[in-house]
């Protein structure tokens, strides 16, 4: 391919990248700017392709990328529905309200939200973790600059509790399966993660000296097939963890399983009724969040495909292994982590278990620094008003350092394992 071309389809990325960035000064919305230059790139590459046998590996590429897509796709279809419904129904305002004391400082109030965020990514998915976590955040009503905080502490935990276990992140599973690091190892690295978590909460509470009154309103009457269909969530996620384990079922066919349960349990309930469908509840998600995803991720494919992802494992050869993976987290900012961590587990690269722990939360953690970096951004900027790339960088420089301090922790908890 032309040099031309690949630097064509790099400044349309980057070009995408700033229309986010800058979505309230152009006033257009960022999943129409990045579905537009993530199609468009795709089209560059049919078109500028130099014969028929470049055009079937764009064609295959592409394929590859759609697929991936749709799991993904289909998978947050699944899980936000279940989600959806169970919001509309009260059941999730009533379990934490249920918890929450009618009286507690905003203090405290953050430390209780951090880890439990934490806890819930740890045996759920992160976006299921953080549908259900921005869900009390938002309920609280708390003034814009608090409640960013709170969102804050949300992503940057949510992504930081799953990333010890193989079912709670994606690129942790990746590097366990290609033996760089053992069950036991991956278990060490909840610790420190869990310290970052908590190192952030009390940077971000800085200043909040008020208490927050729960307004518990009366709380609605949970009907039998509401309590069936929260069984039957909780049933998904463990079978989801349990099946992945176990038999290597992909998440979404396990999820997309359990929706279809759904369905048949609200049949059964006579709950599918003509003024309030079940399926209706499909509607009822962010198809925005969905769209975004569809751009981003065609962006990074199309990355991947002209060797822009590969080329990073070059500065393995000009700085120390150490400062390498540090800087592989602060890219998993910008670059899906996913396509990241395949590219250097593909360059086979030589590390210690040290090393590889640290890359490990390096990657999974690292997309929290920027609030287009992991879903459990995305996810959040589409449910808080407020929440912008803008407003959520403004704590970079406190994400920063919770970040580091987690990191240099998990390469210390390797040292001692090793």
């Amino acid at each position: 391919m032309h040099s031309g071309v690949q630097v064509l389809l790099i400044l349309m990325a980057i070009a995408a990248f700033l229309g986010v960035v800058f979505e309230e000064v152009i006033h257009v919305n960022k999943a129409k700017v990045v579905l537009f230059f993530g199609a468009l790139a795709w089209m560059v590459l049919f078109i500028a392709a130099p014969d028929l046998a470049f055009r079937e590996q764009v064609q295959a590429a592409l394929s590859h990328n759609i697929t991936d897509i749709a799991s993904l796709w289909l998978f947050l279809l699944a899980t936000m529905t279940f989600v959806a419904y169970l919001n509309k129904k009260g059941l999730i305002e009533n379990i934490i309200y249920s918890i929450l004391p009618a009286h507690i400082t905003e203090r405290k109030l953050l430390f209780l939200t951090g880890l439990f965020c934490f806890v819930f990514s740890s045996i759920a998915d992160n976006i299921t973790a953080t549908l259900v976590s921005i869900a009390l955040v938002v309920s609280l009503n708390l003034e814009l600059r608090k409640t960013l905080r709170f969102a804050t502490l949300v992503i940057f935990a949510v992504n930081s509790g799953g990333v010890a276990m193989i079912t709670g992140d994606v690129t942790t599973l990746m590097i366990f399966l290609a033996n760089k690091v053992e069950i036991t190892n991956l278990l060490l690295l909840a610790f420190p993660a869990l310290l970052a978590v908590l190192l952030l909460a009390g940077l971000l509470s800085v200043g909040l000296s008020g208490e927050v009154m729960i307004q518990k309103s009366e709380l609605k009457p949970i009907r039998g097939v509401d309590k069936v269909i929260a069984g039957i969530f909780l049933l998904t996620i463990f079978g989801t963890i349990l099946g992945s384990l176990l038999f290597a079922i992909p998440p979404v066919l396990s999820f997309l399983t359990g929706l279809a349960v759904m369905f048949l349990v609200a049949r059964f309930f006579n709950e599918d009724i003509e003024n309030d469908p079940i399926l209706e509840y499909i509607r009822a998600i962010e198809f925005e969040t969905l769209l975004f995803f569809l751009g981003v991720l065609l962006l990074v494919g199309m990355l991947q495909f002209i060797g822009v992802l590969q080329g990073l494992t070059a500065l393995y050869d000009v700085m120390p292994t150490l400062g390498a993976n540090f800087l592989m987290g602060l890219l998993s900012a910008l670059i899906d982590n996913v396509p990241l961590t395949a590219a250097l587990l593909k360059s086979d690269l030589e590390m210690t278990t040290a090393e590889w722990m640290g890359l490990t939360y390096a990657v999974g953690v690292g997309g929290s620094l920027l609030i287009i970096g992991s879903a459990a951004g995305i996810v959040a900027m589409s449910k808080v008003p407020g929440l912008t790339f803008m407003t959520y960088l403004r704590s970079f420089g406190l994400l920063l350092m919770a970040f580091a301090f987690g990191f240099l922790a998990v390469y210390g908890v390797g040292l001692l394992v090793g």
